[in-house]
Formats: C-alpha cells, structure tokens, sequence
C-alpha cells in the first residue's frame, strides 16, 4: 500500500522504512538549505565528513565519531561579534548532521541548558540548533570504551533527534522525532515505505544485543549505579583517589575538548585594519591558569584539585541544578587521555570506598 500524507500517522506509528540509496538521494536533496555531515571511517575511528565533497566509506550505525557533536554547534574558534555590533556574525547554513548517537543527544541536551537559556543564551549557538537538523542513528556496534548504559543512556536514541534511523536489513527503521522531522519525511513521501515485521524484529535484535554487549561491559568496570554517582562524589571529595588518579595527568586539556558536554570557553578580542572581532575559544578546566583570578591568586593551584572539580561538575554541580549528569559514557575522554586514565576506574574506585 503506498504511503500518503492522510495516512502518515499511522505508518508513523507502525514504522517507516528507508532503503539506503533512497537516504542518500534525500541527503542530496537537502544540500540546497543545509551543510549536511555524514560520519565515514577514518582508519580504525569514525569521523564526520562533508556529504556529498568526495567518495567516502559512510558509516550510518556503528558507534559514536570520535568528535564531538558540539562541534558543529559550539565551535572550538569562533568570531561572535564585530565592532560591537548586535548583529550575529554566523550566517552561514545550518548543519544538518547525520548518524548522530545518543550518547551525544545527550550532550546536546547538557549544552542546551547552558547556551538556550532565556536571559542569557548564545546566539551563535541557538541559531545553529534552532535551525540545524539531527538524523540520528542506532549503535550497531560499541567501542571498548562505551559505556552509556552506566550513565542511564540506551545505545539507541529516544528522544532529542528529528529523524532517527535504525539499520535493518538494505535500509533504515525511520522515527519521527520533531515537526522538523515530520515535515521532512512529509515532503519526501516517494522515498518512504512501511516498516514490515522482518524490518522491526532486525531493529529490536540489534538494539537488544548492542545494550547487552555495552552492560557486560559496565558490570566488569564496577561502575556504581547511576542513582549513586552524585552521593558518592560528593560524599568523597575530599578522598586521596583524586591526587591518585590525577597522577598521570598531562594537563593537556584533551578530556575537555573531546567531551560532549563540556563548555567552558574564553574570549579574546582581535583587530585587524578594518574591524575589530571578538572571538570565542575552548577553555579548559585541568590547565593550571584555568582558575587563576586577578593579583595571581588560584583556588586550584593543584593538579588534583582541577581533576576533581571536572567529576564534581559533572556528577555532583549538574545534577544539583540541571537534575542531570553531565556525563554521557562516550568514552571519548578515555580514548583521547595521553596519561591512559579511564573515567570508569576512578568511578568505580569511589564507589568501592566505604
């Protein structure tokens, strides 16, 4: 039975089905209004790449990109005023990012409550989410370094997302998320059948086998219960495992900048001939003069004071004031640290005080 706009409710709610060059040729289409990003294989990483610019091997499922999603949101370098002028200086097209995990749904969902709100929210960043399209996508695999469902995160998107798609046989699973995505597949209709019960059975299997692919892993870490995490950091923030663990410690800021949800930043103005540009960059809160203040003085003049004021923020100040924690078990920070220090270890060591 073809798909029509009377009866796109219903499929809605019985499932949409994409086969994959059919997701391709409605990327094409969307070129025109958007920069659109699809994740591809870099070597042994996954990494997102400008569709459509050359031949790449795209990678829709597996596991999260090694960078971050904020990136395309909350730049690393970025000129947010010109002359003093209230004028937003971004006016480039909107990204429309495709392949996006939960994990870093999530991270969105932390950067949201920093840079949307009501009396101070960033224009920059506002403008780029408000107008930018999410084409999510289910894990189909996990990195050694995942660990999402510690974090009450699923391997899977729920919510956050316009479309999400979930990879099932030559094609996708299609779940409509938002207006935005609604009114995408509504004006896409020929690329669109319904899901058949092979598709969904191959969608909830794989779901299923990735989440408990990701717990076994979890469970061999000793991570305590996410309903736990805020009680034990705060219970012990005055413990000897942060100077032990920050041993290794660079100082290098990677953990920061490769986080979904971390959003410190500086402001720096620049002059050239003509204008004078304020620009904004990532900061980092393990760098020793991240906390220096005015006359010299730094409250964290301690390496192991900066690592843990990074876990307090996280898992004790975020759920205080956002009732969430800042943490989405990307496992990015592991993966990035020169000092091989894995945020699972000091959890599960904290947890394991009495």
């Amino acid at each position: 039975m073809p798909l029509d706009k009377t009866g796109l409710y219903f499929y809605f709610i019985a499932m949409l089905y994409i086969k994959r060059g059919n997701l391709f040729q409605l990327l094409e289409s969307l070129l025109g209004d958007y920069r659109v990003f699809v994740p591809s294989r870099k070597g042994d990483s996954i990494a997102f790449t400008a569709f459509g610019e050359t031949e790449e091997d795209y990678v829709i499922g597996e596991f999260r990109s090694f960078e971050p999603l904020k990136a395309f949101y909350f730049l690393g370098r970025e000129k947010v005023a010109v002359d003093f002028s209230p004028e937003n200086p971004r006016n480039d097209k909107p990204p429309c990012i495709v392949g996006v995990k939960s994990c870093d749904l999530k991270g969105l969902k932390i950067l949201d409550f920093v840079f949307m709100d009501d009396e101070s929210g960033d224009p920059t960043y506002i403008k780029a989410r408000t107008e930018g399209l999410i084409i999510s996508s289910d894990c189909t695999k996990a990195a050694e370094t995942c660990f999402c469902t510690a974090m009450g995160v699923n391997p899977w998107p729920e919510k956050e997302y316009d479309i999400n798609l979930s990879e099932a046989d030559e094609g996708f699973v299609v779940e409509i998320g938002s207006d935005k995505g609604q009114k995408l597949v509504d004006d896409n209709l020929a690329l669109f059948e319904e899901a058949n019960e092979e598709n969904i059975r191959s969608r909830e299997f794989n779901r299923e086998s990735v989440k408990q692919h990701v717990e076994k892993s979890v469970r061999k870490k000793n991570i305590p219960p996410v309903e736990r995490l805020q009680r034990v950091v705060r219970k012990y923030y005055e413990s000897d495992v942060w100077s032990e663990e920050s041993v290794n410690c660079v100082e290098c800021g990677a953990c920061n900048v490769i986080c979904p949800t971390c959003h410190c930043f500086l402001l720096y103005d620049q002059k050239s001939e003509s204008s004078l540009g304020r620009y904004r960059i990532w900061d980092s809160c393990m760098i020793n003069d991240f906390a220096r203040v005015a006359g010299g003085e730094n409250p964290r003049n301690r390496l192991w004071m900066r690592f843990r004021n990074r876990f307090e923020k996280k898992f004790d100040y975020f759920p205080s004031v956002a009732d969430d924690i800042a943490c989405t078990g990307c496992g990015r920070c592991i993966a990035a640290c020169p000092g091989k220090i894995d945020i699972r270890q000091v959890l599960a060591k904290l947890g394991s005080l009495r």
